[in-house]
């Protein structure tokens, strides 16, 4: 019971409150601009802590008869919704100073806009003149900025600027461009620098014959050196845009470079590549063997991020499995066994095989990107048997029934879309 009467005496309070408020805005609302101006007198007297007495008494008679409580409430809100305008007398000192301010801001443009006529004037009449002496004087000094030398070294600092601030840009188109042109000045420039070789194609064409170079310690100044650059800045990247998944898939790229360089795997190589060519042959390209360890290694590293069974590892396993697609897809090519099918025939096995598991794996972890992977690495790699299996018999496109392949070759890529969405609707119900 008492509960109950607390109830409503709140329900009362609370509505006489509103009530009051209401009036108080209204009797505002009637007041003219002489009787709000007295009420801010009054609230600038009680805030300062004077008597108000006194002054109160003096304009009572301006107002309608009101209580002091609603006076000072009157007064507070007065205070608090008030702007002051301040107009300066008319003959003042600060009304002086106001003008001759205006007055020197217009002189002001006025004298630069006369400026900039006189200078263009100016540039008309000695133009030749200044050009003649910015020749004579700087160009020793444009020179030496802008020499193969220092300019290498502008370069890796602007790479390292694009870097730096442009994981700062909200936009992701923007910021994409701008990070991964510094990530290129951070390549190119460093390699530059470690090969000694200022121009692009002398130095591309020096990492190209270090990797193969019979000092391996070469392999490691042009080529894991400026890849280890590259992977940390792109664990910077990864650290302050990690939502840009991107970087993921370049920062296993480069992180491969950076180990498959190093001398020990010259080595090494040479015990893992007979995985994928158990059959052997001298013939085949030593880029190829390089390749097949190098994919070896690589599925090593899926398998044991996979055991570790940890989504932080998703977009790196993923990554992984990308680029294990594509190396398969090369290392299936038939033009890479002329002498021997033998590995030729065990890479197919090994290909159908590891494109069935990756789509097992995705499907099974509910990873699109593995599952999609998977549909397009497959649909790629039949696409590619299908014109091999004719250039076992003859040139497809010197044979006369070429249009009656390419026609096939489309009536197979509609299939397989078709595939794709039988497949889709059957796993996730689409």
């Amino acid at each position: 019971m008492k509960k109950i009467i607390l109830l409503i005496l709140l329900c009362c309070f609370s509505t006489y409150a509103k009530a009051v408020s209401d009036n108080a805005n209204d009797y505002l609302n009637s007041l003219n601009e002489e009787q709000k101006s007295v009420l801010y007198e009054l609230a600038v007297l009680k805030k300062n802590g004077f008597e108000t007495e006194q002054f109160w008494t003096k304009h009572k008679n301006e107002f309608p008869e009101i209580d002091n409580k609603v006076r000072d409430q009157l007064a507070l809100e007065v205070f608090a919704n008030s702007q002051i305008v301040y107009t300066p007398p008319k003959d003042s000192v600060i009304k002086f100073w106001i003008q001759a301010q205006s007055l020197a801001n217009w002189m002001f443009y006025l004298s630069a806009f006369i400026a900039i006529c006189a200078i263009i004037a100016l540039f008309k009449r000695y133009w030749n003149l200044l050009i003649e002496f910015v020749i004579r004087h700087l160009a020793p000094l444009f020179r030496f900025l802008f020499s193969p030398v220092l300019l290498t070294y502008e370069l890796l600092i602007v790479g390292a600027f694009c870097v730096y601030y442009g994981v700062s840009i909200q936009e992701f188109v923007l910021r994409t461009v701008v990070i991964h042109v510094g990530l290129c000045l951070l390549w190119s420039q460093t390699t530059a620098i470690f090969t000694r070789e200022y121009f692009v194609k002398k130095y591309i064409f020096k990492v190209g014959n270090n990797f193969w170079d019979e000092s391996p310690w070469e392999a490691v100044k042009t080529i894991s050196l400026p890849a280890l650059f590259l992977t940390f800045a792109l664990v910077y990247v990864l650290c302050k845009v990690p939502q840009d998944v991107l970087y993921n898939y370049e920062i296993v790229l480069s992180g491969i470079a950076t180990v498959y360089a190093l001398p020990f795997w010259r080595t090494l190589e040479k015990y893992l590549y007979p995985i994928l060519f158990p059959f052997k042959n001298d013939r085949r390209d030593r880029e190829i063997n390089s390749l097949g360890g190098c994919v070896v290694i690589a599925l090593v590293a899926v398998v044991l991020l996979i055991l570790q069974d940890n989504s932080l590892f998703y977009n790196v396993i993923s990554a992984l499995i990308s680029l294990l697609t594509i190396s398969f897809l090369i290392l299936s090519l038939k033009m890479n066994y002329r002498y021997d099918f033998r590995n030729y025939y065990y890479l197919q096995f090994v290909t159908v095989l590891f494109l069935s598991l990756i789509f097992l794996y995705g499907f099974n972890y509910h990873l699109n990107e593995i599952v999609w992977f998977s549909l397009i690495g497959t649909s790629a790699y039949l696409v590619i048997k299908y014109f091999e299996i004719f250039s076992f018999f003859s040139d497809w496109k010197r044979s006369k029934a070429w249009a009656w392949k390419l026609l096939g070759a489309a009536a197979l890529l509609w299939l397989l879309a078709k595939g794709i969405l039988y497949v889709s609707k059957i796993l996730y119900g689409a």
